[in-house]
């Protein structure tokens, strides 16, 4: 239509210069004009969420979105609050929170998971459950009826996501456990079918040998694509890879799927004024891709 209105996307970062993956990503997903604004801190939004709410009539409001990334997903998760809280009423715009790719990668993950796996009869164990990718990968989990193991080397921590997360979901299906060495890993993984690891870039969190004494696991996807993998013996490139009787997946196997999705949630974005895309909704919009 001539009158329809260019479809304008705010990313808001954290970060000293804001996500250029990000920035491709949104123009490949037909994102018409791109406001980059970086560095930007929590008491920095209310003006710029006023710029997006005021400068169009509440019709034409759809075509305004706004977008929060960074690498630091708590600073992150403190700026969509204060977006969120600075809508009012119809003065409002579509959100998308996908801070350093946590929502969109725990989405892909879980549904190429959902592709062999009956999720709600499902026992899984997250590796690097208390990373912002393994919190979510635990969420949706548990969200889809999963019993959840959430690992860490630390018991405390392990104890504080997984109640944080049953807390929100109002769940007991995650459960804490502490994993240092083959031995704990062995003792976790009794009885999984799932094995997802999430931790931090090059660093193997499941040995060869620790995997193959399981004799119930179905599915390993490994969410890490900097040497050495996440689980040894899977790699980067698996997509549904057969290796010893288990099916696995590694970053780029899992990839493909995470660019389908990203694209498709910030598409979305413009379809109303009113959706926001965090964890829940980006797994939801991605099942039409399985």
């Amino acid at each position: 239509m001539a009158d329809e209105k260019r479809r304008i996307l705010i990313q808001l970062d954290g970060d000293k210069h804001a996500s250029t993956f990000d920035r491709v990503v949104a123009i490949d997903a037909g994102v018409q004009e791109l406001i980059t604004c970086q560095q930007v801190q929590p008491e920095d939004v209310p003006p710029l969420v006023h710029g997006a709410i005021f400068t169009r009539g509440v019709n034409d409001l759809r075509s305004t979105a706004i977008f929060i990334g960074g690498s630091d997903v708590a600073h992150s998760e403190a700026i969509y609050a204060k977006v969120k809280k600075t809508f009012f009423g119809p003065m409002r715009v579509s959100v998308m929170f996908d801070a350093n790719g946590a929502n969109t990668t725990a989405a892909a993950a879980v549904l190429s998971a959902g592709r062999h796996l009956d999720l709600s009869a499902t026992r899984a164990l997250v590796l690097g459950g208390t990373g912002p990718v393994g919190q979510r990968v635990a969420r949706l989990l548990a969200g889809q009826g999963a019993k959840v193991t959430l690992a860490s080397r630390s018991q405390e921590r392990a104890s504080a996501a997984a109640d944080a997360i049953n807390g929100l979901l109002k769940s007991d299906r995650i459960s804490p456990a502490a994993v240092k060495d083959d031995a704990s890993l062995i003792a976790a993984l009794k009885d999984v079918e799932l094995v997802i690891a999430a931790g931090a870039a090059g660093v193997e969190l499941l040995s060869e040998s620790a995997w193959k004494q399981a004799s119930s696991l179905k599915v390993a996807i490994d969410l890490n694509a900097v040497p050495p993998a996440g689980i040894a013996g899977v790699e980067v490139m698996d997509k549904a890879k057969e290796r010893d009787g288990v099916i696995a997946y590694g970053a780029i196997g899992v990839g493909g799927l995470k660019m389908k999705i990203h694209k498709a949630a910030l598409a979305s974005l413009f379809e109303s004024n009113d959706k926001d895309l965090d964890a829940e909704a980006i797994y939801d919009l991605g099942r039409q891709f399985i």
